[in-house]
């Protein structure tokens, strides 16, 4: 049964944004499009077998999959002076989620947009960012600072409730003392959290998750839903709520009830100093995080990246691993004999490559659950007129499930211009059935999500509708691991990190808990020194 207007904005985004769009003055569509293709390709791996080409490619290290993690393998193993390395990736481009687009006005994100700048002076990621001369010092206790149209200007954030825009994330207008009282006893709550360390001198929160403690006292949170635990501590302001709830569906793509607690604490607490100071700030690109992977695969020569290559199974031996393949374009075989292999895609994906799993399934596999997203770049002819609080980075309406929209010209220096601009929009669909909510992501077409992006951005911008030039719609099925609780800490997510054999060895976000860069990074240059140690060659970790 079709949906009216108002169902399909309901079922989408809330009630509240439904019964504010059966008073938009009717409008013409925008014209646009659904972008994404790679669905229909994937969804190969699970008609059956394919056919096999006969001879084989040789390789020393074949990396499959070219977003985050495996380009960060690529850039690991290149560093090393690895020449006869190959990285094949399904879709036309690489990057992954944090793929990025462009047009005549401005270059924007289809997935992640910014990077929290790091706290201290360690880690692969610093490494990263000094080869872009992104940081301009360290400091005597070894913080690091960023250039500063990295940084992001301000206004950086605002949030639209009821007809109004207010600085910042967290409504402070018309917020009771009783509201603000609990803000305080949160804030020091996580300020605690973020000063704790164990008798081994590591944070109990860190960034990557693997460098985090490990010992009870808090990895006990990780056993309950962050709901849970602010109700069990007595935290029950709907602004609190709603703000805390907001940070998990932002970072995790699923609300507080299901994500865990010590998930939830982490997104407070691993990027500050335990004073109340979270990191330097956010580094953010017009492209957002297509940025960082840009620099990433500049590590590779003209022939060692492959797009369009569906790899569909891989047979681990005694003397490597035996890689199937198709041209997604036109259809033939290949195949790939390479002395390691870097496996950087899902573990969803996983279990229908890697030919060990496919015939005997991981116990450990159904605990990778995984939130569908959709992204939609907005081009308009200039920034919409707002009520209060000017335009800033990052827009959040309080009352959609979406997560409102950035601004893709704000770090260009020229954000206070009149000229045409790209908002870029953000649902998780962050229901607990996550089947459900990827079918019904993936069954809606463009003129749904035209409906549904133009409902969101009416009641806050009257008038965006005369400035909208093109909107295109980018539906990510699986976008985000969720940390569910148990999840973290659990032992699923610790048997998938090992290495099958000696030749075989995975990196992707997944294998963190958590969908963001660090650790994409972090498990990529993982398993490219794996791939090192399993050929012999001796090199420093960067870890």
């Amino acid at each position: 049964m079709e949906l009216t207007r108002r169902e399909l904005v309901a079922a989408f985004l809330g009630a509240s944004v439904a019964s504010a769009c059966t008073r938009q003055a009717a409008r013409a569509p925008v014209p646009g499009a659904i972008v994404d293709r790679a669905v229909d390709t994937g969804h190969k791996l699970r008609t059956g077998p394919l056919p096999r080409a006969q001879t084989f490619e040789p390789v020393d290290v074949l990396i499959v999959g070219a977003g985050a993690a495996g380009l960060s393998a690529a850039w690991r193993l290149s560093a090393a002076g690895v020449k006869d390395l190959r990285v094949v990736e399904l879709e036309a481009e690489a990057g992954g989620t944090s793929r990025s687009g462009r047009n005549a006005v401005s270059a924007f994100p289809w997935g992640a947009h910014y990077l929290p700048s790091p706290l201290e002076d360690t880690g692969p990621v610093m490494r990263l960012l000094r080869e872009m001369d992104a940081v301009t010092g360290v400091d005597a206790e070894g913080h690091p600072s960023f250039a500063e149209e990295l940084l992001i200007q301000e206004p950086d954030e605002r949030v639209f409730f009821k007809g109004h825009w207010y600085e910042g994330l967290y409504l402070r207008a018309g917020a009771s003392p009783e509201d603000l009282a609990e803000l305080e006893r949160f804030d020091a709550r996580m300020n605690a959290f973020a000063a704790a360390r164990d008798a081994k001198g590591r944070k109990a929160f860190a960034v990557p998750v693997a460098l985090s403690s490990d010992d009870a006292e808090w990895t006990a949170l990780d056993a309950l839903s962050m709901a849970r635990w602010m109700e069990a501590e007595g935290f029950r302001s709907p602004r609190l709520k709603w703000f805390v709830d907001y940070a998990c569906r932002d970072d995790y793509g699923a609300t507080s009830e299901h994500v865990s607690a010590w998930a939830g604490v982490w997104y407070f607490a691993a990027r500050q100093n335990g004073k109340g100071e979270r990191s330097d700030g956010f580094l953010s690109w017009p492209e957002g995080n297509g940025r960082l992977v840009k620099q990433l695969a500049s590590s590779l020569g003209p022939r060692q990246l492959e797009t369009q290559v569906l790899v569909h199974t891989v047979e681990p031996g005694e003397d490597g691993c035996r890689v199937h393949a198709l041209d997604a374009r036109t259809g033939a075989p290949r195949a790939f004999h390479a002395r390691q292999v870097v496996l950087a895609c899902p573990r969803f994906v996983a279990a229908h490559v890697v030919a060990p799993w496919r015939e005997a399934r991981p116990a450990w596999m159904d605990a990778f659950v995984y939130s569908p997203w959709v992204v939609a770049n907005l081009t308009v002819s200039a920034p919409p007129a707002s009520r209060g609080f000017p335009l800033a980075w990052d827009n959040v309406f309080y009352e959609s499930r979406s997560l409102g929209y950035v601004v893709a010209t704000h770090q260009s220096l020229r954000q206070d211009a009149r000229g045409p601009t790209v908002l870029t929009w953000y649902l998780p669909m962050a229901g607990a059935d996550v089947k459900a909510e990827r079918n019904q992501a993936l069954s809606a077409t463009y003129g749904d999500w035209e409906a549904l992006v133009m409902a969101d951005l009416l009641p806050a911008h009257p008038g965006v509708g005369a400035l909208a030039q093109r909107l295109e719609v980018q539906r990510w099925g699986h976008a985000m691991v969720r940390p569910q609780p148990g999840f973290l800490w659990g032992e699923a997510r610790r048997a998938a990190q090992q290495s099958l054999g000696r030749h075989l060895h995975f990196a992707h976000t997944d294998l963190g808990g958590m969908a963001l860069f660090e650790e994409a990074n972090w498990f990529g240059v993982q398993a490219a020194e794996r791939a090192l140690a399993g050929m012999g060659l001796k090199s420093a970790s960067w870890l």
